[in-house]
């Protein structure tokens, strides 16, 4: 995962099955405006708890778009990256389970496939649960998430996960005590708002109900 040794910028083709940017003009209050944007596909995110070890399950991986920021902000050269200072596990991140809306089946089928490539579970749809929709990266894309939670035992264990074609995706687990930490007040983690979101609602409403 952390086996980077080249990269460089480039500019973004206009064939991005990902990421389309354009600028939306709009009259607000008498004044003309504009605002830029990416048109980006919605995605889904699931909430992963393991009843037989008592853990939540999460997927560590190299985020090219943390690690360029992290770059960029403490003023490292992006022509030729110094990666003895700026090492690539910089940029990676623990996430939950998720994936985006790209096929034509519902999204619960989506959240279902995904944490069968990613983590290795298979369960049936009837198992996975939904807990919210929301909009994710408002001033960009203002894209659709919906967020599941699924409580799977080591039963649902089909493969050992790790992404399909070349994706390179770890599978890690967090006690419930180990999960707190990670949204306790200071803390400083390479994760999405979507993850520190799932935990909250986890430890809220879940965890009281284990013990």
């Amino acid at each position: 995962m952390e086996n980077i040794s080249k990269l460089w910028m480039g500019p973004l083709p206009q064939d991005s099955p990902y990421v389309k940017p354009f600028r939306l003009y709009y009259v607000q209050n008498g004044v003309e405006k504009n605002w830029d944007l990416l048109k980006v596909h919605d995605s889904v995110a699931i909430i992963l708890y393991n009843a037989t070890r008592k853990v939540l399950v999460f997927v560590r991986q190299f985020r090219p778009a943390v690690f360029h920021s992290i770059i960029t902000s403490s003023g490292g050269d992006l022509a030729e990256v110094n990666l003895q200072q700026f090492p690539p596990k910089i940029g990676v991140t623990i996430e939950l389970c998720a994936g985006i809306v790209d096929k034509n089946i519902s999204r619960r089928e989506i959240a279902r496939e995904e944490m069968l490539e990613e983590c290795g579970y298979d369960v049936p749809t009837e198992r996975i649960e939904e807990v919210m929709t929301y909009r994710s990266g408002v001033g960009s894309s203002g894209a659709l998430q919906v967020l599941y939670y699924c409580e799977v035992t080591d039963d649902d264990r089909a493969t050992k996960g790790g992404g399909v074609d070349d994706e390179i995706i770890e599978v890690v687990e967090y006690t419930v005590e180990e999960a707190r930490k990670l949204v306790s007040q200071g803390s400083k983690i390479n994760s999405p708002p979507s993850c520190l979101f799932g935990i909250s609602w986890f430890l809220m409403n879940k965890a009281p109900k284990l013990n």
